[in-house]
């Protein structure tokens, strides 16, 4: 991956960071793409213009898919619907397709089943790293994502995902760990850890936790001829995360874009124009200008 693909894809991310949420209206121009992401902490359905920039996102706390499997079903169904409901509302249309993903090891149904319920034709189905890999440009390397309840990694062979496994740990463990030795409330631990001006407090109380989650990695990567390993997932937005991980990975790069948490997101519903044959991580505004673009009312596509 090139420095200014980061770059760029840094600047989605941050554009994610000061759109979610936001039910503002705003006027779409040219074709837009959606990507629906059930995770194990929170729940994210983002739409994409033809640049690849977010244009919407909305984000829901929600603990409904555990171990690969949806635990409150309904509870996914009314989140989700709420979310699209939003995404109509701020781009002033109507949603009728979408893109997801699941993770890997695990059904595809725990993800396409919630988004068919809500009336949505699913065009296309992948698995997170792949998204992950095609957005940021990723030849070669291997990309983790630790998650609420998981740690996957996945090692990734001239652009296509070789072999991936999931781990049960995740942020939750790291909220676990702080509330035990601070006794506090599950709840004020997460607020806690999410407050980056604690993280003197923090982070030498959960090294051991991240270290561990280093560890099961290093086994999944163990013989492979990896350089380069990328961050994603909300948990690596833990202030000292990735220089934890990089101590255990000397010999690696260990990049981390920002605001991970929404990187699977966007991947995801970027992957509809990755898929169309073009890579939005590579042009800038202006480059890009005249790519799948009509003027006029916005038209909601995914080939």
């Amino acid at each position: 991956m090139m420095k200014n693909t980061l770059s760029v894809i840094n600047q989605r991310l941050q554009t994610a960071m000061a759109i979610v949420n936001d039910e503002a209206p705003i006027q779409v121009h040219g074709d837009w793409y959606l990507g629906i992401d059930l995770g194990t902490a929170d729940i994210q359905t983002m739409a994409v213009d033809s640049t690849g920039t977010p244009i919407a996102c909305f984000l829901d706390w929600a603990d409904v898919v555990k171990d690969g499997v949806v635990v409150d079903y309904v509870g996914a169904c009314d989140i989700v619907a709420e979310q699209i409901k939003k995404v109509e509302q701020r781009l002033g249309t109507h949603v009728t397709r979408a893109v997801t993903s699941y993770p890997p090891g695990t059904d595809p149904k725990i993800s396409t089943n919630v988004v068919e319920s809500c009336g949505l034709e699913i065009v296309a189905v992948v698995d997170e790293p792949s998204s992950v890999a095609h957005l940021l440009g990723i030849n070669d390397g291997a990309v983790v994502d630790v998650g609420g309840g998981t740690t996957g990694s996945a090692i990734i062979h001239h652009g296509a995902v070789v072999t991936s496994l999931d781990d049960p740990t995740g942020g939750r463990h790291i909220t676990l760990t702080l509330s035990g030795a601070n006794n506090i409330s599950v709840a004020d631990a997460e607020v806690m850890k999410r407050d980056h001006e604690c993280v003197n407090q923090v982070l030498p109380v959960v090294r051991p936790v991240i270290e561990k989650m280093a560890d099961l990695v290093k086994a999944h990567l163990s013989g492979a001829d990896v350089d380069d390993i990328y961050l994603t997932g909300g948990s690596c937005s833990l202030r000292g995360f990735q220089s934890v991980f990089q101590d255990e990975f000397p010999d690696q790069n260990v990049i981390l874009p920002d605001y991970p948490i929404f990187l699977t997101p966007l991947a995801i519903a970027s992957y509809a124009l990755i898929s169309a044959g073009v890579n939005p991580a590579v042009y800038s505004q202006q480059e890009i200008t005249g790519i799948g673009h009509a003027e006029g009312e916005g038209r909601h596509v995914n080939h």
